[in-house]
């Protein structure tokens, strides 16, 4: 939100520079995370909404939403709009916010899932890998060889799907939180009228409660992360490794970027952009809306994106498995030095592969 000046309506010059600098970051990482979504989509059609799509589609999101504030502010100010000084203002600022924190709340339910998960679930075979189904088929395997016939339903299968309980509750937990945004952005839209009602209490508000569950969502990530990665310490494989090495960066990235931009929020007006005509535009200014925009949001989704960055194997036929039976059985015995290598192997991948929690 911004309140307008008296000298053009404009912001000053230093800030213009500055919204249009974290605008650019902001589009380049919302063009590179949807056009990644393609790719991976474009690669996997067969396998519907998958955790990794869900990803980039939120953090594409997001930052676009970032980036149509940014550029808005600017027009807004200078046009002089009075409504986005208010609530359309808050909308455009806060629903990104939203998405934003929705991306990495879903992270953390994946972690729990992980650090929680029964030595005996072993239904799902798609939670082995980066582009594990976010979303489970309720259909049976049966069905599965008249997939063909039914590509164009699946790329929204929103009707044969259901939803893991505790993504269940990241759904909820942002609907609520959409919800909420858009009363506050009712009641300060009453505010602008002749009552007692102060919009710019209101917002405030609303930021700080924001702030604070920005916290809570760094410590969470900062405790499961630390315990996902003595779970994988245990085991001595490369793919463990690597994997342990993403789980405490994102822990480590997500600790440093929240807490600081919570903390810009909740002891400045930096994220409202309020009352720029009344005080001058210093160094300070310009670095804590840096800290909050740049490092509190552009930062995390970069380094998600860079994490979640390996594209899935390109499947252009299916293959019917009784076809390798024949072809192995054709040849001898001994040209199989080890015939329990077949049948191992693939357990042992998968083994390694479910201890990814990305």
């Amino acid at each position: 939100m911004i309140e307008l000046t008296e000298e053009g309506f404009c912001f000053p010059k230093l800030l213009v520079g500055v919204n249009v600098a974290l605008a650019l970051v902001d589009g380049f990482i919302a063009v590179v995370s949807l056009a990644q979504l393609h790719r991976i989509h474009s690669r996997n059609r067969h396998s519907g909404w998958t955790r990794q799509k869900v990803f980039h589609l939120m953090i594409g999101s997001s930052n676009m939403g970032y980036f149509l504030y940014f550029i808005l502010s600017l027009i807004a100010a200078c046009e002089g709009w009075q409504c986005w000084s208010h609530s359309c203002g808050f909308v455009f600022m806060a629903f990104p916010n939203v998405l934003f924190s929705a991306a990495f709340l879903l992270l953390l339910s994946f972690w729990v899932d992980l650090c929680h998960q029964s030595d005996d679930e072993d239904d799902e075979d798609e939670e082995s890998s980066a582009e594990e189904s976010l979303l489970e088929k309720t259909f049976n395997e049966r069905n599965s060889l008249n997939a063909d016939n039914h590509n164009h339903r699946r790329c929204l299968p929103f009707r044969l799907v259901h939803v893991r309980s505790r993504q269940k509750i990241v759904i909820l937990a942002t609907l609520l939180a959409i919800v909420i945004m858009f009363a506050f952005a009712v009641i300060i839209w009453i505010g602008m009228g002749k009552n007692p009602i102060d919009s710019t209490v209101v917002a405030r508000v609303y930021v700080e409660v924001f702030a604070g569950a920005m916290l809570l969502l760094a410590g969470a990530l900062a405790c499961y992360g630390i315990l996902i990665c003595l779970k994988m310490s245990k085991v001595r494989t490369e793919r463990a490794s690597s994997e342990l090495w993403k789980v405490a960066g994102l822990a480590v990235v997500c600790v440093i970027c929240f807490t600081s931009s919570a903390f810009v929020a909740l002891l400045t007006d930096i994220p409202m952009l309020y009352h720029w005509h009344d005080q001058e535009v210093n160094g300070v200014c310009i670095f804590l809306l840096i800290v909050y925009y740049f490092v509190g949001s552009s930062m995390p989704s970069a380094f998600l994106l860079w994490v979640m960055r390996e594209v899935p194997p390109l499947i252009t036929a299916y293959v019917q498995p009784e076809s390798a039976t024949l072809t192995f059985v054709s040849d001898t015995t001994a040209a199989i030095p080890n015939p329990h290598h077949w049948t191992t192997a693939p357990s042992v991948r998968n083994q390694i592969s479910r201890a990814s929690p990305i």
